[in-house]
């Protein structure tokens, strides 16, 4: 028979993680409906019940957002502006019933290149914390997922918080996505902004990713460089060029060409800077 185990503390995880290898389950809203009806044929370790692993809060210099936190909690949080383009990326994770039940970790260990949260995460610096039986470690989300369904947890760790930098200055930030329809779809582009200025509107850090378009969530460094010293109400938005977007590899698929990828993606980008400008000014 095959193991299922349901734990309600994170070392009594380690603990099993630690004599064979378990596939994580908390919301199970990809796990379960890729199951099928077929039985199971991996070691499962259902961890929703680790209340210690949900919730967001101020921690020091970060925001920290325990694995188990679901989209609907991110929704609901008292959080800064420029968290609202990640709570416009959670409105996007399927219908309100998945929103209840998916977690952030979930989102993301997952590895889709349509992945909504990561886009969103992305832009704003996040960091994955990793812990295993040797304790904890974290490293930046754009090291963490590798490769479509591949990401760099090793033997014996799970995700158990991610980590966002607490930044002082005022900021803005969104999210916009392109589908053949504007809910419960696959995503043709995806794109996550955010933009932090100075009491004179001068631009101090950006973050930009473009997701559907690569194998992983890509940042666009170079317009990110770009829009440093620059003041909201000068046209963020006209910054944004195609060359910007030589990072990005767009597939042809079902769903779009590689080519209408690509415009989409530079589309959307200036889109949601020009909102993140408005917000700022």
């Amino acid at each position: 028979m095959t193991p299922y185990v349901r734990v309600h503390a994170l070392d009594e995880a380690l603990e099993h993680l630690s004599r064979m290898p378990f596939r994580i389950v908390a919301g199970g809203t990809d796990f379960y409906p890729a199951l099928g009806d077929r039985p199971l044929r991996e070691p499962v370790m259902d961890v929703s019940g680790i209340a210690a692993l949900r919730g967001i809060a101020r921690d020091g210099a970060w925001f920290r957002i325990g694995a188990l936190t679901t989209w609907t909690d991110v929704i609901r949080a008292d959080l800064p502006a420029w968290f609202d383009g990640l709570k416009l990326a959670a409105r996007e994770v399927g219908s309100v019933q998945i929103q209840n039940a998916a977690t952030v970790a979930g989102n993301i260990c997952n590895a889709s290149p349509a992945a909504d949260g990561t886009v969103a995460l992305m832009a704003m610096d996040a960091q994955v914390e990793v812990t295993g039986a040797g304790g904890a470690r974290v490293l930046p989300l754009g090291e963490f997922v590798l490769g479509p369904r591949k990401t760099a947890l090793g033997p014996g760790e799970m995700v158990t918080a991610v980590l966002v930098p607490a930044v002082e200055e005022r900021g803005a930030s969104d999210f916009l996505k392109l589908g053949a329809r504007h809910y419960l779809i696959i995503s043709i582009a995806m794109v996550g902004a955010v933009v932090h200025a100075d009491e004179t509107g001068r631009v101090t850090r950006a973050g930009i990713a473009v997701g559907s378009c690569s194998p992983v969530a890509r940042r666009i460094d170079r317009l990110e460089r770009k829009l440093l010293g620059r003041r909201a109400g000068e046209g963020l938005a006209d910054l944004a060029e195609p060359e910007d977007l030589d990072v990005l590899a767009p597939i042809d698929d079902v769903r779009a060409t590689g080519e209408y990828r690509r415009d989409a993606a530079l589309t959307l980008l200036r889109r949601t800077l020009a909102r993140c400008e408005e917000a700022l000014r």
